[in-house]
């Protein structure tokens, strides 16, 4: 097992649980402590993952949201998936909110020639990327730059929002669940969310199997505010029917 997969199952595992051990994860990868640690400070360094005695605790459990940089590197394979079956969903021509985040992110070097579309985002790094395109009309929402996230929120970002209609919003969630709906850590990023769930005749929510379960401090929309959900294959077959049955379609890719 190379090192990048070792260091995904022990994520994986930590987010599963709650926390890993060193000495369990010896065993089970059949490697030497040592090697797991190294793991371990690897895995912190980017920041999803943050050592106690013993182990280690995924930064959810310890209330952090970690850095756009850090979760960039995460689960790349299921995002690539992901983004790509979002690609399918864009109208031939028309307008399209596209929400920051590191699954939408990956948009933008995916996004189709052969139509003319109006994007608006509120992603700085992606707004840059897609405004190379000749056949796109790229509007950035202006607002306070969250650095954790590079994404414009607050009043100028909502007052955009209030006065808009498009036929597609493709959103990112730090959390999604059945008893909570989608939630994000920020209140700020919650509110600017929010409003493009109503500026949009159709949402797609692009989220990968770790973030189904998951709660976090702020709301910004019931499942049934969704008409499709795409995740990756990672999310088993009964918690998809699950999801579904609370509104949205369900695409594993």
């Amino acid at each position: 097992m190379y090192a990048e997969e070792r260091q995904e199952h022990i994520l994986r595992a930590a987010r599963a649980v709650g926390r890993v051990e060193v000495s369990e994860l010896a065993v089970e990868l059949d490697v030497a402590p040592e090697t797991i640690r190294k793991d371990l400070t690897a895995l912190e360094r980017v920041g999803v993952l943050r050592r106690v005695h013993g182990g280690a605790i995924p930064v959810e459990r310890l209330g952090f949201e970690p850095p756009v940089a850090a979760r960039d590197v995460v689960l790349t394979a299921e995002k690539e998936r992901i983004a790509k079956a979002a690609i399918a969903e864009l109208p031939d021509e028309g307008a399209v909110l596209i929400d920051a985040g590191t699954t939408t992110a990956r948009l933008g070097d995916l996004m189709p020639t052969d139509r003319e579309l109006t994007v608006v985002t509120n992603a700085l790094s992606l707004a840059g990327r897609l405004a190379s395109f000749p056949n796109l009309t790229v509007l950035l929402l202006g607002g306070r730059v969250r650095g954790r996230t590079l994404a414009s929120v607050d009043p100028w970002a909502l007052s955009a929002l209030s006065g808009i209609y498009v036929d597609l919003a493709l959103l990112a969630t730090n959390g999604v669940s059945v008893e909570r709906g989608l939630t994000t850590p920020d209140p700020a990023e919650a509110a600017v969310k929010t409003a493009m769930v109503a500026a949009a005749r159709r949402v797609v929510l692009l989220a990968d199997h770790t973030k189904v379960g998951r709660d976090h401090f702020a709301r910004f929309a019931e499942l049934d505010a969704v008409d499709l959900l795409i995740t990756d294959t990672g999310l088993d077959a009964r918690t998809a029917a699950e999801l579904a049955e609370a509104g949205p379609r369900v695409r594993r890719v």
